[in-house]
């Protein structure tokens, strides 16, 4: 990084799969000299944020990169319970083992995790404590993953009242503020890379591939079908996207990067290469717009 390098602070907006397009939007920020000195993230953005402030970010890529379909199925534990469908401590012990543990307060950037706190509705920020404690209370989207327990509070997915969390990082003294909205206008763009085989596997995999599958976005030309999951994350996206509105509004960031929200479906992580690359593409396109 050279001495001249303009200052960043990013704030990373959830949106499920769609957050992979993080990896690539962080990676046209530093090959263009872009010097990332503060992340704020909600959700999946809390995940690749905190994942890159670490240093790791590029063995992340590498592992989510080789998911395959049957990859991602095996990463969900059922709870067996009313709070939500996944417990969430496989995928968090996968990234523990990938990436180590750390302390959000000695990490070598400034890291914020956004998440909601249960019983009040108050946006909850988290800036010290173990790191993917922090991430699992910020991606706790309600139905699917359990509430998780965090020094007394219940704690849900910071997108339901923070979808691009550029408050956290109002008084930093960075020179630009760069916030990426995974909730950007539809573009009915269609796949370019084709789906993994599943393969088969025992009847608890099965169900939760059966899940997986009712979640896809339906194909381009077929009649939806929408089931009680469906019209839940319907409701939340344009709730998440209602209320990003407003924030963008009211903080007005430097640079917004928008990733359609068509972009993939909310359980689509095997298809990493193609978001990344198309973060990278927006990236491109958001700072040639603002001249910056």
């Amino acid at each position: 990084m050279v001495a001249d390098s303009p200052t960043i602070s990013l704030v990373l907006g959830g949106g499920s799969a769609r957050g992979l397009a993080h990896i690539g939007v962080i990676q046209w920020l530093t090959e263009n000299g872009y010097n990332i000195r503060s992340i704020s993230g909600s959700s999946m953005g809390a995940l690749v944020g905190g994942i890159y402030a670490t240093g790791k970010l590029e063995l992340y890529t590498e592992w989510v990169l080789a998911l395959e379909r049957i990859h991602v199925v095996r990463l969900f534990d059922l709870a067996f319970r009313r709070a939500g469908l996944f417990k969430g401590d496989r995928i968090m012990g996968a990234l523990r083992g990938l990436i180590g543990e750390f302390a959000i307060e000695n990490l070598p950037i400034s890291f914020t995790a956004v998440a909601t706190d249960l019983e009040s509705g108050e946006e909850v920020w988290l800036r010290e404590g173990k790191l993917f404690d922090a991430i699992r209370a910020s991606i706790a989207t309600p139905l699917i993953f359990t509430p998780f327990e965090y020094r007394g509070r219940k704690l849900l997915d910071g997108s339901l009242v923070n979808p691009v969390p550029i408050a956290p990082t109002l008084n930093d003294t960075t020179e630009l503020t760069v916030a990426v909205h995974l909730g950007g206008p539809i573009e009915f763009r269609p796949s370019v890379l084709p789906s993994a085989p599943v393969l088969d596997g025992n009847a608890y995999r099965r169900r939760i591939r059966a899940f997986i599958e009712s979640l896809r976005r339906s194909k381009a030309g077929a009649a939806p079908e929408y089931g009680i999951f469906d019209i839940a994350f319907a409701s939340m996206e344009a709730m998440h996207n209602t209320i990003a509105r407003l924030k963008l509004a009211a903080y007005s960031p430097d640079v917004t990067v928008e990733i359609p929200r068509d972009a993939c479906g909310f359980f689509e992580f095997w298809r990493a290469k193609e978001l990344i690359a198309l973060g990278r593409e927006r990236a491109a396109q958001a700072f040639a717009a603002s001249g910056r």
